[in-house]
């Protein structure tokens, strides 16, 4: 099977919403055939790593710039048809086209060596922490043909390294490319009063809504609605944060809801070291001195919720209480915080938010979600 570059980029919506749908390996998954290559992904052990967001997906169908590794792996063998790889690929692996390269001239062995045109990612915040990395280098990745759409001239562009496809509705707002280039996807409309600075991604069908700030090194994924203030972020497909309220240093998982006033720490007042959750580990662990909220598919916060630094939140949870910090970590299915969502009311309430998107929830996503729910540890 050969997909065309339009095909990568405009069905990433199918394309994602599908593989959520797919009963996530614990140990390799076969992917696609590309030019008769058989590419086989190893998920071992790097799904607790990557815990929540690996929970209910796979490692290669991770968000991080503006592709899924999965993606990456696919535009590589589309670029470069005669690439030699190994029987299997580290899930976790994020190449650049430097890699590809590498691979292409030398030998596997050898691309590894080059450390700079690669990131392996080992813990759920450096999804964010190499966002900055990945949009770069995928910036080099996408089609360096595609019809760059006008821009109205009421919007301020400052630079030039500044991507749009068409359906485009932006008015009245600034694009700043002077720190990072800035990729707008398919119909996406961004209202009066926005300021966007690269790098940054925005993908189909999302929204940004009036008055927005959207600092680089951010991903905003397809169908998401987003207001406020996001600095180097990772939200992914279906998610909101629509009102007034800051994200920084954060992985948004997919069909998340931050209600209005939802604010996230990233830095300790005391600016000291960060720990968070791991669930391999089964204990907090250090995680630099800038991390957020970390939040796994399905979940969502009431109005006001003052999220702690470096906040682990599993799936489907409903996340609401009065007056102070969450905990740290706060487990799958948790109503509330300490109370059990029960998993008919969870789907009952998932469907409710997919309504809005015109979408629903499948079968097969169920059953996941039921296994999960009658072997949750936490």
């Amino acid at each position: 099977m050969i997909q065309q570059e339009e095909s990568i980029n405009s069905k990433r919506n199918t394309q994602r919403n599908n593989n959520s749908n797919e009963k996530p390996s614990t140990t390799r998954v076969f992917l696609f055939l590309v030019y008769m290559q058989t590419i086989l992904f190893n998920n071992a052990l790097i799904k607790e790593l990557l815990y929540p967001i690996t929970l209910n997906r796979n490692a290669e169908d991770v968000l991080i710039g503006m592709y899924t590794i999965k993606e990456r792996w696919m535009k590589g063998l589309l670029l470069y048809p005669s690439l030699q790889i190994p029987n299997e690929i580290p899930a976790n692996l994020v190449p650049s086209i430097d890699f590809f390269k590498c691979l292409l001239d030398y030998s596997w062995e050898f691309a590894l060596t080059q450390t700079e045109s690669y990131r392996i990612i080992e813990a759920p915040w450096q999804i964010a922490a190499f966002n900055d990395w990945a949009l770069r280098a995928d910036i080099q990745l996408h089609d360096k043909h595609i019809n760059i759409k006008p821009i109205s001239s009421t919007v301020q562009v400052l630079g030039d390294a500044i991507f749009v496809e068409e359906g485009l509705s932006a008015e009245c707002c600034t694009f700043n490319t002077l720190t990072g280039p800035i990729y707008i996807a398919k119909n996406v409309t961004i209202m009066e009063g926005v300021h966007l600075r690269g790098p940054l991604y925005i993908g189909e069908g999302s929204v940004i809504k009036m008055g927005a700030v959207i600092y680089g090194a951010t991903t905003i994924g397809a169908a998401c609605v987003i207001g406020g203030e996001v600095k180097n972020a990772v939200i992914m497909d279906y998610s909101n944060k629509a009102h007034e309220g800051y994200l920084g240093d954060a992985v948004i998982g997919s069909w998340c809801n931050l209600g209005a006033g939802t604010s996230c720490s990233n830095v300790k007042n005391t600016a000291s070291e960060i720990l968070v959750w791991n669930m391999h580990q089964n204990k907090y662990v250090e995680a630099g001195k800038k991390c957020g909220l970390l939040m796994g598919d399905y979940s969502r916060s009431a109005i006001n919720t003052s999220f702690n630094t470096g906040t682990v939140v599993g799936i489907c949870s409903n996340v609401f209480q009065t007056g102070q910090l969450t905990p740290k970590f706060i487990s799958n299915f948790a109503w509330g915080i300490n109370e059990v969502y029960q998993i008919d009311k969870v789907f009952i309430d998932i469907q409710n938010w997919m309504n809005f998107k015109h979408c629903s929830l499948e079968n097969t996503q169920k059953e996941i979600l039921i296994h999960l729910y009658n072997n949750k540890q936490s």
